[in-house]
C-alpha cells in the first residue's frame, strides 16, 4: 500500500505546486520603484518635477501630521482634463496625479533641508484608478512600491522654534481606498476645480492657477468667475462658516457624502451641500468631541490638529 501511496502524494505536492507557479495575471500598472516613473529631474530629494509633470496647489488642504506636500499631475501629450463644473474634472486616459510627503528639518529655514517620507501615486487606465504607495529610503535616491503600510518617526523644528515629534504612518493599500472610495470607485479626492480655484505663484508672477493650468495646455478657456472659489481654512479674512465648511470637505467629506466609508451616520460634509442637508447642526457636538478624542479622522493621522479642532469649535459654538 505504502508503494502505492508515495507515487500518488508526490504526483499530488507537484499538481499543487504547478498551481502555485501559475497566479493570475497582474493587470496593475504600478511600477516596483519611483524613480521607474522620471517624475523627478536630477536628485531625487530636491524634488525638482521632469518638465511632463506640472505642479499645482490646493486653497485648503488634507492635514496629515503637520507633514508638507508636492503635487504634481502629468496628462497625456495632447489631452486635458474635462471641466465638471467645480466638481473633480474628468480625467484622460494615462493621467498619473502624484503627492508627496516630507518634512522640513527646521521650517525656520527650509535651505537646512528635509525628509521625505512618501509618495502616493495614482493612475487612470482602463477608465480606473489605480493607487500606490512608495516609501521612501533612509538615503532619499528612491522609494519602493508597499502595500501593508509601515510606520516611520520623525523629528523637525516648527515655525515656532518647537521640537515635534510623531510616529509617522504611510497607510495600507485598504486604508487608502477607504478614504478614496466613492460609490465602490477609486478617485481621487483633493484636485476639484474649486480647490484649485486660487492664486499661485508662478514664474515669478501670481495667476489665478486656473487660467495657468488652461494657458498650459491641462484645461481648456474658463469662465473662472462662475466658478466657485473654496478659501484657506486659515485665512482669517474669510467668513468663519466658509473656512469651516472648507476645512470639513477636505479633511472629512470624503467619508461624510453620500456612497463614502461614513454615509450611514446621516452627516454630510461637502462644500456645495447647503447648511440643512449638511445636519452639521444636530451632529455639531459629536463631531467636536471625536476630533478633540482623535477619532475623527477615521485614519491619517496620529494626533489632533489643535488649528482645525479650534477652527471646528468655534464654527460650532457659533451656531450655538
Amino acid at each position: 500500500m505504502k508503494k502505492i501511496l508515495l507515487p500518488l502524494l508526490v504526483i499530488m505536492l507537484l499538481l499543487l505546486q504547478s498551481w502555485k507557479w501559475e497566479p493570475a495575471a497582474d493587470k496593475s500598472v504600478l511600477l516596483p520603484v519611483l524613480s521607474a516613473y522620471h517624475i523627478f529631474e536630477g536628485n531625487p530629494a530636491d524634488l525638482i518635477p521632469a518638465k511632463e509633470y506640472t505642479p499645482y496647489e490646493l486653497a485648503t488642504t488634507l492635514f496629515s501630521d503637520y507633514a508638507e506636500k508636492q503635487r504634481l499631475v502629468k496628462v497625456p501629450a495632447g489631452f486635458r482634463l474635462t471641466p465638471n463644473g467645480d466638481q473633480l474634472p474628468d480625467f484622460p486616459e494615462g493621467t498619473i496625479l502624484v503627492k508627496t510627503f516630507f518634512y522640513y528639518t527646521d521650517k525656520r529655514d527650509t535651505a537646512k533641508g528635509r525628509r521625505i517620507m512618501e509618495t502616493r501615486v495614482m493612475i487612470k487606465t482602463a477608465d480606473a484608478w489605480q493607487a500606490g504607495t512608495y516609501q521612501w529610503n533612509a538615503a532619499q535616491t528612491d522609494a519602493v512600491l508597499i502595500t501593508g503600510g509601515a510606520t516611520e518617526k520623525v523629528q523637525w523644528t516648527n515655525a515656532n522654534g518647537e521640537q515635534q515629534s510623531v510616529r509617522y504612518e504611510i497607510p495600507d493599500q485598504r486604508s487608502c481606498r477607504s478614504c478614496h472610495q466613492g460609490n465602490g470607485t477609486l478617485l481621487p479626492i483633493g484636485p476639484k476645480l474649486r480647490n484649485l480655484n486660487r492664486i499661485v505663484l508662478r514664474n515669478g508672477q501670481k495667476v489665478n492657477q486656473l487660467q495657468y493650468l488652461s494657458h498650459a495646455g491641462l484645461l481648456p478657456e474658463l469662465d473662472i468667475a462662475a466658478i466657485t472659489a473654496l478659501p484657506a481654512w486659515d485665512n482669517e479674512q474669510a467668513p468663519l462658516a466658509e473656512r469651516a465648511r472648507a476645512y470639513l470637505e477636505v479633511n472629512c467629506a470624503h467619508c461624510h457624502r453620500s456612497g463614502g466609508w461614513a454615509a450611514r451616520t446621516g452627516l454630510r460634509l461637502s462644500y456645495e451641500l447647503s447648511f440643512e442637508d449638511t445636519h452639521i447642526e444636530r451632529n455639531g457636538n459629536r463631531m467636536v468631541h471625536k476630533v478633540a478624542q482623535g477619532q475623527m479622522p477615521k485614519i491619517g493621522t496620529t494626533i489632533v490638529h489643535a488649528e482645525g479642532l479650534a477652527l471646528i469649535r468655534s464654527y460650532i459654538n457659533g451656531l450655538q
